[in-house]
């Protein structure tokens, strides 16, 4: 029989377990369950998740590890109760509170420098100080403060208070560079020293669950999605999900003081420069209820209407944008006259503006990628796929669809087990390439570029 290994990916929407063979990655079952929608959430729920899709399955696991929504602020008391529902990452309550911070510890070049980002409203930094203005009493009961994957780490058994330094990087208070908390940091934004978790190695064993399986000490969602994918240096993974990603795995650590760029570390001991939009697959489902159709209608349209969609463009800030760091803005169509006004053209503008801003992040990354990796549950899409290569002006490969940051999780676990990080087959994947069109990007630029005038008059 095979030892079986268990990863849990718990996303800002769902919980999901994967159970893999230790040696060789295959998956030999594999469930889900649904969390509240929302900007906050009482952590019992993504406990509950799992419980509901772990049912039967991490039981026969050997090992255990979870990837989690990065930044997001789980409090807890002295005796380990929830303070408040935790703040989740989309949740832009404290961008002033950002700006602030920003400010009074020297500015972006400063923060770029040590913590390797500058911080924006979903870093947990950003919201210990939004916690300690706005509600002091939760604030005053607070004695440790958490990211999702370490609290679900502590509830799965004996490790105690623990995460990995790729989830840490993403606080505002922890130096990539370094290896280390920032407590000045922490204090600056919550007026006092709170307890953190100690920061593992990476691929270590940190505890046990009841059932006597090893627990490691799990990541980030995009740190594990990097490990499940086994990225390569000069690989650009594009992730379409609830937020849009552009990440790569480099040896060296990023430094970029215009707050593009945050500067993470990855699960392995390397660094993880990453580009988030906060828009990407929710751009096509506005899009459809806006045309009366379904993702299938909506991709079968976009790809009748031609690149450039007529010269009708979406800059697609639907829910504010991180990239650029506009989280009080809208989505703006722009173009529209009597001969361009079609569905298909709409279709087309919604396709493209979401592939723009993420071929946007990808520049920020620097260098010309050697292969664009596309995952997400909005890379299933036909439009999306077939655009793609016109777009970011590469081929571009999509890997069978797959739940590649619970596999990350999954593949951390069988390195704990082990000792040694299994060197897994990667996902067969299909490539798509096609001939680029500058029209999509350049009217995606001019109007970016035009909006950011409006909101700086």
């Amino acid at each position: 029989m095979p030892v079986l290994v268990a990863g849990v990916d718990s996303s800002t929407q769902s919980t999901k377990v994967v159970l893999c063979e230790a040696e060789t990655g295959k998956v030999v079952a594999q469930a889900a369950a649904p969390h509240p929608s929302g900007t906050s959430c009482p952590p019992e729920a993504w406990w509950t998740a799992l419980s509901r899709a772990g049912k039967d399955l991490l039981e026969r696991a050997a090992a255990v590890a979870v990837a989690g929504q990065q930044h997001g602020m789980v409090v807890v008391d002295d005796e380990g109760e929830v303070v408040r529902n935790a703040l989740l990452w989309n949740d832009t309550r404290s961008a002033p509170h950002a700006r602030s911070l920003i400010t009074e510890l020297g500015g972006p070049a400063a923060w770029a420098r040590t913590t390797g980002s500058v911080p924006t409203a979903s870093f947990t930094v950003t919201k210990l100080r939004w916690l300690a203005e706005h509600e002091p009493a939760n604030a005053a009961r607070t004695a440790a403060v958490l990211l999702p994957h370490d609290w679900l780490t502590w509830k799965l058994g004996s490790a105690g208070y623990v995460t990995d330094r790729g989830d840490a990087s993403g606080t505002g208070y922890y130096s990539p560079a370094d290896g280390t908390w920032l407590p000045t940091h922490l204090e600056a934004a919550f007026g006092r020293t709170a307890r953190l978790p100690r920061v593992a190695a990476p691929g270590a064993a940190v505890g046990e669950t009841p059932w006597g399986a090893i627990l490691a000490p799990g990541t980030g969602d995009n740190m594990g999605a990097a490990l499940g994918l086994g990225l390569r240096p000069g690989d650009v993974a594009v992730s379409l999900g609830t937020s849009g990603t552009a990440f790569t795995v480099s040896e060296n650590g990023s430094v970029d003081p215009s707050g593009a760029v945050a500067g993470f570390a990855d699960a392995t001991g390397r660094f993880l420069p990453l580009v988030c939009t906060m828009n990407a697959a929710r751009v096509l489902t506005a899009a459809t209820s806006l045309l009366g159709t379904d993702l299938h209608g909506l991709s079968a349209l976009a790809l009748s209407a031609p690149p450039g969609a007529e010269g009708l463009t979406l800059l697609p800030y639907l829910d504010g944008e991180r990239t650029p760091n506009r989280p009080d803005a809208n989505g703006v169509l722009r173009g529209l006259t009597s001969s361009n006004a079609t569905r298909a053209n709409l279709a087309r503008a919604a396709v493209e503006g979401m592939l723009a801003g993420l071929a946007e992040a990808v520049n920020h990354l620097g260098g010309t990628p050697q292969r664009v990796i596309l995952i997400g549950g909005a890379a299933s899409n036909e439009a999306v796929r077939l655009i793609a290569p016109e777009v970011f002006g590469v081929p571009v490969t999509v890997p069978r669809a797959a739940e590649y940051v619970a596999l990350g999780a999954a593949r951390q676990a069988a390195w704990a087990l082990t000792g040694d990080l299994p060197d897994w087959a990667a996902a067969p994947g299909e490539t798509f390439s096609g001939t680029s069109q500058p029209v999509i990007r350049q009217q995606y630029r001019t109007l970016r570029d035009e909006t950011e005038k409006w909101s700086a008059q």
